[in-house]
């Protein structure tokens, strides 16, 4: 679970990243150069990268060590693995 300064990190990243995408519509219209947008796409996608690890961090600082002290660790750990191995693709 997040705890209110991850809200707000993850807010202000993700008005950042809403801002980055919009950039890029933009430069589609105008035109501009391929290699231009494909690096504010790259620039955009780190961004929301950025925002996962955090969510990652506090998964497993919170939900994931609650499993463990509940016995569930083997169901904690698959899920987190689970999402691991679909965020790295």
């Amino acid at each position: 679970m997040l705890n209110e300064q991850e809200k707000i990190d993850i807010k202000k990243r993700l008005r950042r990243t809403s801002g980055q995408i919009n950039g890029i519509e933009k430069m589609i219209d105008e035109g501009r150069y391929c290699v231009d947008v494909l690096q504010q796409i790259m620039a955009a996608r780190a961004a929301l990268n950025q925002v996962a690890l955090i969510m990652i961090e506090s998964h497993t600082k919170s939900c994931v060590v609650n499993a463990i002290k509940e016995n569930r660790t083997e169901q904690a750990v698959d899920e987190l693995m689970g999402v691991l191995s679909k965020f790295t693709k």
